[in-house]
């Protein structure tokens, strides 16, 4: 976003939010397999459109060694992050590293769980995942709310549905998460989306997100909703 239209933006906020300024979110992005780069194009049409948020982009590719525009994760209210198996460079490692001490939220999806090859431990460190592959492609994945998901903010007015993506194996993640979702894959069940607390920020992680996904209007809705619950901000709609 240029600086022109950012000032348009907030312009825009104020006029309409009585002065609450935008939720500022920086996409991650860098995951091939799962054209995450169209996924958050379509995505950020649909936030900037629906609710009282702004985008900037950080982008590579899968299993790349850069991330161009990562100076934007200083300026943000949260990341979205869906990159796979990167190997930065230590400067930019070590700014998201710093992002994570610093207790900055972060919305994980799909392959963020392997998000950095030379910081694999970041899963569960920072995501409370223990990701162990993935079962093979079968039979679609069917999510289910746990107790506490169903009064969650995060899936307030959103409904179960299924995923054509294959089922991540997660089980074994950390004793503090809050776990929101369990997904089923013919007889395999596994955990699949959840949020935790990592140095005070919130964070929330699902293992779903390919593009059939990011075209689904229940994890569409998900994923906003947790944007702003990770940033602590209500979500404002548009």
């Amino acid at each position: 976003m240029t600086r022109i239209a950012f000032i348009v933006a907030a312009l825009f906020a104020f006029a309409v939010y009585g002065g609450d300024a935008p939720l500022k979110v920086c996409m991650l992005s860098a995951s091939t397999e799962y054209k995450s780069d169209e996924c958050c194009d379509s995505f950020q049409k649909y936030l900037e459109q629906n609710f009282n948020v702004v985008c900037t982009r950080a982008t590579g590719v899968e299993r790349g060694t850069d991330l161009k525009g990562l100076e934007n994760l200083d300026g943000c209210d949260v990341v979205l992050l869906f990159t796979k198996r990167m190997t930065l460079p230590d400067d930019q490692l070590n700014k998201i590293k710093k992002y994570c001490e610093n207790g900055r939220p972060i919305v994980g999806v799909r392959t963020a769980s392997h998000a950095f090859q030379n910081w694999l431990e970041f899963d569960t460190q920072v995501l409370g995942g223990n990701y162990k592959n993935h079962y093979g492609k079968g039979p679609a994945t069917e999510t289910i709310f746990t107790d506490k998901g169903k009064a969650h903010p995060v899936l307030a007015g959103v409904k179960p549905f299924s995923s054509p993506n294959s089922l991540y194996r997660n089980t074994g993640h950390a004793a503090d998460v809050e776990l929101l979702m369990t997904g089923t894959a013919g007889d395999k069940t596994e955990p699949l989306t959840w949020t935790r607390e990592y140095k005070g920020g919130r964070i929330f992680y699902t293992s779903l997100g390919g593009p059939e996904d990011f075209s689904n209007e229940d994890f569409k809705r998900m994923i906003a909703q947790a944007l702003f619950w990770a940033a602590k901000r209500d979500v404002q709609k548009k």
